[in-house]
């Protein structure tokens, strides 16, 4: 067609929308690595325990009703006390100034939390002086450090400036936000801009000189723990926090196990864990319980909410049951006393199960129903067994079929000989033993194999010991300890009587 422009000409005579991008020279230089003295690397500012630290930013991570405001509460008190048996956490340098500011609750809530964790804990005014501030979102302190609107978010500066001067002003240690997604105006879905805020969050505790907690919900778990992965929303608070402790009701699995068969019981306690410990060794697991504390705020008899005032959930320390209080040497000798004399089975649903032995020695119940005596009988089996005290052997019962057996692995009483004739398999079921069975203590977890065509190991070498091999010469060189003026060469009696066996 005469006249038509072809498309290339059109595109090649068409006016860019951007100009050229011009030519700037730019410098990287690598920094070499210094090699400062060890001895003058600054050290870590931690503030409570291994959880918060100076210019960081932590996460608290605990779905609803598990007690993460009453823990709150109860940590808000250690630091500002500075009492570090509250919680068990160290305030390191002193008591601290802290700011609570909740944007979910009211303040009458809030101020019956603290005095009732300080009524449990023992804690007054005097200890905490003029170190707590708190406010509340409901009550017209609100805060949003970011905002979003149809042209994207951004950072409310003024905000920012006004907060960081206050803290500066209150010289404040510590500042809990609580719950983190009311304290911006963003998506809780958009990574970018939920990077901002955290960013934003770390900048303030920097220029500040403080340790800021974000405490956080979790998602729907359905059941599962809670992990640091497990947090609302985005995944970038959970990237930026130094520290993410993650709080855990107790499942029925650790109950049965901790022997707990009231099921109000269990729900009352939970661990608190830091998930994610990039900056110190990951901590075991810490367990407390939910309590219950009246504030006595009833004016009495004609009070239309009754006599008794309002009962408040405060949090304190507690420890797992010790399936060892009150078992001693004694207990596993005999239980050691009475295996020898039969055959017993590791399966708790066997008839011959050897956890009976263990009820009966401890004056206690192997029933099933007996759910914290069975769980006291199966950690004493686990601690036994892991120690070489008992062992596990395979065999064959009555009937040829395929059983693991538990027999007895190093005798509990040192120096006591065994008052019946070990069983060390030596081949097959009912072989003679191949050797005396040792006294020494119990070293790790054994298991032997009946009718292998060998002898089945039933012991650890004790290295402060040695292996005696069944004579004199090598006791000389066994690494025994000597009392006083012996030599190692001095007649041992009774030694030749096992060199003539």
């Amino acid at each position: 067609m005469k006249g038509a422009v072809s498309i290339a000409d059109r595109i090649a005579r068409a006016t860019p929308i951007m100009g050229p991008v011009p030519t700037v020279n730019a410098e990287i230089t690598a920094s070499p690595f210094r090699w400062p003295d060890h001895r003058t690397l600054p050290r870590r500012p931690w503030v409570w325990g291994r959880w918060l630290l100076l210019n960081t930013v932590s996460a608290i991570v605990a779905p609803g009703g598990v007690g993460k405001s009453s823990f709150v509460a109860a940590m808000l008190l250690s630091l500002a006390s500075g009492q570090s048996d509250v919680l068990g956490k160290t305030v390191w340098s002193g008591p601290k100034r802290v700011w609570y500011w909740n944007l979910e609750d009211g303040l009458d809530e809030l101020e019956m939390q603290l005095v009732a964790a300080a009524m449990f804990h023992g804690i007054g005014k005097t200890d905490c002086e003029d170190r707590i501030f708190l406010d509340s979102g409901p009550e017209g302190a609100e805060l949003r450090i970011a905002i979003e609107d149809r042209d994207g978010f951004s950072v409310a500066v003024p905000v920012v400036e006004a907060l960081v001067a206050e803290l500066l002003n209150r010289q404040i240690d510590v500042l809990v936000i609580d719950p983190f997604v009311s304290s911006h105006g963003v998506s809780e879905n958009d990574n970018g801009a939920i990077d901002a805020v955290v960013k934003t969050w770390t900048s303030i505790a920097k220029r500040a000189s403080c340790s800021i907690v974000l405490v956080h919900h979790t998602k729907k778990l359905g059941g599962e723990k809670v992990t640091a992965e497990a947090s609302r929303g985005a995944v970038a608070l959970i990237a930026a926090a130094r520290v993410t402790l993650v709080l855990n009701r107790m499942d029925k699995e650790e109950a049965q196990r901790f022997g707990i068969c009231d099921d109000h019981e269990r729900r009352r306690l939970f661990t608190v864990q830091d998930d994610k410990a990039n900056r110190a060794p990951a901590e075991d697991a810490q367990w407390f319980r939910l309590a219950s504390q009246d504030v006595d705020n009833s004016t009495g008899e004609d009070d239309p909410f009754g006599i008794h005032g309002d009962s408040v959930g405060v949090v304190t320390r507690w420890s797992p049951p010790n399936a060892f209080d009150g078992v001693t040497p004694d207990h596993l000798y005999r239980v050691q006393q009475q295996i020898e004399g039969g055959q017993w089975r590791a399966d708790v649903q066997a008839r011959d199960w050897v956890g009976k032995i263990v009820a009966d020695v401890m004056g206690i119940s192997a029933d099933s129903a007996a759910k914290a005596d069975r769980s006291k009988i199966n950690a004493l089996l686990r601690a036994w067994i892991s120690s070489g005290a008992l062992i596990k052997v395979d065999g064959k019962d009555s009937k040829s079929m395929p059983r693991t057996f538990v027999e007895v692995g190093e005798w509990a009483v040192q120096g006591q000989a065994p008052t019946s004739t070990p069983k060390v398999w030596n081949g097959v079921e009912g072989g003679e033993p191949s050797s005396p069975h040792h006294t020494s203590p119990p070293m790790g977890e054994v298991v032997g194999k009946r009718g292998s065509g060998a002898a089945s190991e039933v012991w650890k070498a004790n290295p402060a010991l040695g292996r005696m091999n069944g004579n004199p010469a090598g006791a000389r060189n066994a690494g025994i300890v000597l009392a006083p003026g012996e030599t190692g060469k001095e007649q041992i009696p009774g030694w030749e009587d096992f060199g003539n066996e």
